[in-house]
């Protein structure tokens, strides 16, 4: 839910008109807005870059995931966590162009944790993916950028924890 339709269902359900603090918040909404929806292009257009680094940082810090009886041994487990890897970018994207956590937790977090746990992929493991993703996103945008980028990945990661 936008921070529009959350002042707006807030001040309803109170009968009431929305707050000064409550109008802040909405103009700030819309004055980030062309930054949020600029890197949410830019993340998207360079998904293929930025899964190619973080898998390779996460490979490197931790081999045992792609050695014999790892969770991303073989061709199939590898390319399933780079499927991964390319929907948790794309749930930041939805992020960024919300403005808010709710389209991350609503689509791809409900569940995903007890998915994992069921697969018998070691969660500190999908923290580790999702900071290497982190990583490799942040390194295309500047400082400005990266502050209003990087939350939505240390959501993700929280979650995940």
């Amino acid at each position: 839910m936008t921070v529009v339709s959350q002042v707006i269902l807030k001040a309803d359900d109170d009968l009431r008109y929305p707050s000064s603090g409550e109008l802040q918040s909405i103009k700030d909404f819309f004055n980030t807005g062309e930054m949020r929806l600029e890197i949410a292009m830019m993340l998207a257009e360079n998904e293929k870059k930025i899964v190619d680094r973080a898998s390779k940082s996460l490979w490197k810090k931790r081999p045992d995931f792609i050695a014999p009886g790892g969770n991303a041994y073989g061709q199939k487990q590898r390319n399933q966590c780079l499927r991964d890897f390319g929907w948790y970018l794309r749930l930041v994207t939805y992020g960024l162009i919300a403005g808010d956590t709710d389209p991350i937790e609503k689509i791809g977090l409900i569940g995903a944790r007890e998915m994992y746990n069921a697969l018998g992929v070691p969660m500190p493991g999908m923290v580790e993916s999702i900071r290497c993703l982190k990583d490799a996103s942040l390194q295309l945008l500047n400082e400005s950028q990266a502050a209003i980028a990087g939350p939505y990945f240390d959501y993700i990661a929280q979650y995940m924890s």
